[in-house]
């Protein structure tokens, strides 16, 4: 009963903290998200026309959709991790009688939240510029939660290893997002030189907007259960490697 109090507490102050500032949370994503539909999708995507048989707007929105996910997934647990050692917050949390599980749980929970609420707010958008169909509503809906979980556990990795606040965007605009662009967004692997193709493979994100485009569009560059096994995979490793950080007290105890 205890660790359910505890989560329920911790996820409610997770959630409550994005949705107190949704002008600063939700809002921008719908703003930027219009942009990229309107300026790529529409001006661009009618010079390009199809892609894998189908429209180019069609093409785009399931990476789109996904890229915001994966942003903001990471962002809420960063700095929500982060602020939480940098006030001393931290403290209150080791000291009482909670499982380092329910510590996780709590902040994943957040980030997930939050990353999905996104995720939604950007699908909705697209809705305005052009009319999907899902083909396979368990693939989409799978890799849709478990990217936010993936991309959760990695915010809270870099949080805990985070010295400034500075080291909480490196990893985002150094490593997420050229691998985002690089993961198939707006063009499809099948375009590039066989060399830069057996390049972009090394890319897990690749994955995970692919497994998310046949679950919307029916097109895929890859296996799709290959996909979810390598995103599961990824998760299994993320987790254990953070529990293992917080029973180590690593870059929180000082």
């Amino acid at each position: 009963m205890n660790n359910s109090v505890a989560l329920r507490t911790l996820l409610f102050k997770e959630i409550r903290r994005f949705t107190r500032i949704w002008p600063q949370t939700l809002l921008p994503p719908a703003i930027t998200t219009s942009l990229y539909f309107l300026i790529f999708g529409k001006l661009i995507g009618e010079r390009i026309g199809t892609v894998n048989g189908v429209s180019y707007m069609d093409y785009i929105v399931p990476g789109v959709i996904l890229m915001s996910v994966i942003s903001h997934s990471y962002a809420n647990v960063v700095s929500s991790f982060y602020s939480t050692k940098f006030q001393r917050h931290i403290e209150e949390l080791l000291v009482a009688p909670v499982p380092n599980w329910v510590i996780l749980a709590g902040y994943i929970g957040g980030g997930v939240t939050r990353g999905l609420l996104v995720g939604c707010v950007v699908a909705g958008i697209s809705m305005l510029f052009t009319d999907i169909s899902v083909v396979n509503w368990w693939i989409a809906g799978s890799t849709f939660v478990l990217t936010a979980i993936l991309f959760s556990l990695a915010g809270f990795i870099n949080a805990v290893f985070a010295d400034s606040f500075d080291d909480i965007s490196i990893i985002p605009n150094f490593v997420l997002t050229p691998l985002s662009y690089l993961g198939g967004v707006f063009y499809s692997v099948s375009m590039l030189p066989d060399i830069w193709q057996k390049i972009a493979l090394v890319n897990p994100i690749l994955y995970m907007i692919n497994a998310f485009r046949y679950g919307l569009i029916g097109a895929s560059d890859i296996e799709v259960y290959q996909a979810l096994a390598i995103t599961s995979g990824f998760i299994i490793v993320f987790t254990l490697f953070c529990l293992f950080l917080l029973a180590k007290g690593i870059g929180i105890k000082s």
